[in-house]
């Protein structure tokens, strides 16, 4: 039975949706105590005090700490890569950035250990600031100045540089046409439905259990590990159910460790959930980005030189901030063929929470920076902007094509996607339709476009497990080191273990997110999930047919190649009709033993033989997904509201496993990508505060806000996996905020606004107040 291609319903959903999946806040473990931190109420200080005496007398309090308290504690810092500055687990000597944690206090509730957070007293000395959403502004808050405030008395706020291609200037000197701009990506808020959370049981003989809302177990525990000075195979890191995660999820906290390190110390049960006040003031941040572009062509739009220079905000501790902006500039190309680019990132550090990876992590940077400038050089050449992009592309004969920032793009035709958007858009009549209201009169309307080409994967050459046994009552089970936070892998695994073992779906039955099932695994991130971990397992079950054939041959004394295996059974000389030999040592074999077709079941081999398990671990390359996306918008002037008038979106994600789960990856993408564009911003004070302390202070779009949405897709199959299969779930986040705003652009007859498009924006850009 082949269910790759199968619009099958989630498998995991009803207890989703019903309440019985249990989340990291639902376990209950007797004499369990609850972590509250005592947060910075400033950017930036020296600590010349935290005192927690007045909050070890508040009721049910159990225990309060700052780094001075637990010098095992002050001496560990969140694991990170050498020469970069390291991340207190509590802040020490000073805080960095407003959230940042001074004390933790442990109580019976959440509600007390709140109360006992609130209690301690501290003595801050603030000290000069970064404006975290001004890195490249004027003077003393710009923290690459001369004389700006360092975060860290031996080094610059530089925390790292990187270049991509080779500098252009020869080419831009005299090149027929050269547009230059300035962009900004605005910090936003990764916020899953679920924030952080952990639960850590110390059980005993140092043997830790940790249940963690997280997409990498494998490497949190390891964290874990180095953290406690134990072995890694006495922690075992289980994630239950998990609301989202969306990337920011993916990385070891302090908040991690510290709880970890109180379970030992206290020799209880601590656990540690976030709330969303807490997650909007001290937890992570996603893009931010301010961008300098410069493109060149001849007098007929051919690209000749692209350059783009970054400046990222990656928050007063690098981290995985130090790493995103590395992929905007490895995926600054898109889908051209431009002979020279160059590509120039600095991480900068600054006062404010630090920055992760948030869906899409670095393509959505690339993909706004370029689609926005190939729309202003066809503004300056008269040209329609698709018809730029089409003469741009790279042909389907050219793969597979090194870019030159050093990717290696393993198939597409660009060009098809874009026909197929515009087409279901309806770009001619669109077309005349604008220039209707152009001339008559109207609510003005714009037409936006956006190319994009993703990479999914995962970092280069990283790998996944992949497991599946028999069992002998003829159920299997899929074992892999991926991890779900929501998107379907229960159901979608399964199909593709039964499709190589030409089962029922129902007889596959898959484990993940747990290091004590799993042996090894990498993450979950990146859209790797199907491409990797499918390729994993798919490996897997190959492997478990033909060890299948081979322990079934010694049981009968044939040869392998007289043993064939079809429908979850063996057969000896190939004909279903002959069956087996009725010669076993525990009796005959009846042809039809188990419904119509004849053969041993791989049950029965494993009840007769013993286990039968094959284990994977496969580490295909990169692939590189790619899509066109359209965006149709009105435009009140007078009010600087932006009305969405239809998205589509083709998108091309190699062999598609579950048709309605990538939909639904597709719908929830989209939705992301149009609050950055027009709603979502982390907006810091003059103060160095964030201004968003709930989400009546944040916006995000509601199903209300949600425009009509049409899903295609054209199909290149990966040619460097079994499955075929190429990343999806992060298309929307890389293609839509900069076809709307082209689209808004395009209405209004404007070169740029940056995002959000808030009506304020929008009409200080069209009045040209600022």
């Amino acid at each position: 039975m082949r269910y790759i291609g199968m619009p099958l319903a989630r498998r995991e959903d009803r207890d989703l949706v019903t309440g019985r999946a249990r989340r990291v806040a639902d376990l209950e473990i007797p004499g369990t105590l609850e972590l509250a931190f005592t947060r910075s109420p400033v950017p930036h200080a020296v600590i010349r005090g935290v005192d927690v005496a007045a909050a070890l007398k508040e009721e049910g309090v159990a225990g309060a700490w700052s780094a001075a308290d637990l010098p095992y504690l002050a001496a560990r810092t969140v694991p990170g890569e050498a020469g970069l500055p390291p991340w207190p687990l509590l802040a020490t000597g000073r805080v960095r950035y407003p959230g940042e944690a001074l004390a933790v206090v442990a109580a019976g509730t959440r509600a007390r250990a709140e109360d006992g957070a609130e209690a301690v007293r501290l003595n801050l000395e603030p000290l000069p600031f970064t404006r975290a959403d001004a890195p490249s502004a004027v003077g003393a808050l710009d923290p690459l100045a001369a004389g700006a405030p360092r975060l860290f008395d031996d080094r610059d706020n530089l925390a790292a540089e990187r270049t991509f291609g080779r500098p252009a200037d020869d080419v831009f000197a005299t090149a027929p046409v050269v547009v230059e701009a300035a962009y900004r990506e605005q910090l936003v808020l990764p916020t899953s439905l679920e924030p952080r959370a952990i639960l850590v049981d110390p059980g005993g003989e140092q043997r830790l259990t940790v249940w963690v809302s997280h997409q990498a177990q494998h490497r949190l525990r390891d964290a874990l590990a180095a953290a406690l000075g134990l072995d890694r195979e006495r922690i075992r890191v289980i994630v239950p159910a998990t609301g989202g995660a969306f990337g920011a999820k993916s990385q070891t906290y302090p908040e991690y460790l510290v709880a970890a390190l109180l379970a030992v110390h206290l020799g209880r049960p601590v656990r540690w959930c976030e709330d969303r006040a807490e997650a909007m003031l001290a937890g992570p941040r996603g893009r931010g980005q301010h961008q300098r572009v410069r493109l060149a062509a001849d007098e007929d739009g051919t690209f000749l030189a692209y350059e783009l220079l970054v400046d990222a905000d990656i928050g007063a501790y690098p981290h995985i901030g130090a790493f995103v902006p590395m992929m905007t500039a490895a995926m600054s190309t898109g889908a051209y063929r431009t002979p020279r680019v160059h590509t120039r990132v600095r991480c900068v550090l600054t006062n404010t929470a630090p920055t992760t990876s948030y869906r899409g992590a670095g393509r959505p940077e690339a993909a706004y920076a370029l689609e926005r400038t190939v729309d202003r050089l066809a503004r300056r050449l008269g040209l329609d902007p698709a018809e730029l992009r089409r003469r741009n592309f790279i042909r389907p004969d050219q793969y597979p094509y090194l870019t030159p920032t050093g990717r290696t793009y393993d198939s597409g035709d660009y060009a098809a996607a874009l026909d197929r958007a515009l087409a279901a858009v309806g770009y001619d009549e669109l077309r005349a339709e604008q220039a209707r209201r152009r001339e008559d009169g109207g609510p003005p309307l714009g037409v936006g476009i956006a190319t994009y080409v993703e990479r999914s994967g995962g970092p280069p050459d990283s790998d996944e497990f992949g497991s599946v046994e028999a069992c002998p009552d003829g159920t299997f089970i899929a074992r892999v080191g991926s991890t779900s936070t929501g998107q379907g892998h229960f159901t979608a695994f399964a199909q593709v273990v039964a499709s190589v073992l030409d089962v029922e779906v129902d007889r596959v039955r898959v484990v993940e997110g747990d290091t004590g099932e799993v042996p090894y695994g990498f993450a979950t991130f990146g859209s790797r999930s199907m491409q990797v971990g499918g390729a994993a397992l798919w490996r897997a079950a190959e492997a478990l047919v033909a060890a299948a054939r081979r322990r079934c041959a010694e049981l009968l004394g044939v040869g392998e190649e007289d043993v064939s295996y079809t429908a979850g059974r063996l057969m000896v000389g190939g004909d279903p009709r002959t069956g087996l030999p009725g010669d076993l040592e525990e009796g005959p074999v009846p042809n039809t033993e188990v419904g119509p077709l004849p053969g041993l079941p791989i049950g029965e081999l494993v009840a007769r033989t013993g286990p039968l398990r094959a284990d994977e671990i496969v580490a295909p390359p990169q692939a590189f997904p790619y899509g066109a996306h359209v965006a149709v918008v009105e435009v009140d002037p007078d009010l600087g509201t932006v009305h969405v008038r239809q998205l589509v979106a083709v998108d091309d994600y190699g062999v598609v496993v579950n048709p309605a789960i990538v939909t639904g990856q597709g719908h929830g993408s989209i939705a992301q990508g149009l609050g950055q564009a027009l709603y979502e911003q982390a907006v810091i004070g003059e103060d160095g505060l964030p201004r968003a302390s709930t989400l009546l202070d944040y916006l995000l779009p509601t199903a209300a806000d949600m425009p009509p949405v049409t899903l295609l897709e054209t199909v290149t199959p990966n040619p460097n996996t079994p499955l075929g299969a190429k990343g999806a779930g992060e298309a929307g986040c890389i293609g839509i905020p900069p076809a709307i705003v082209n689209a808004v652009c395009d209405a209004l007859d404007l070169d740029h606004i940056d995002m959000p498009l808030t009506p304020a924006a929008v009409w200080a850009a069209t009045t040209g107040t600022r």
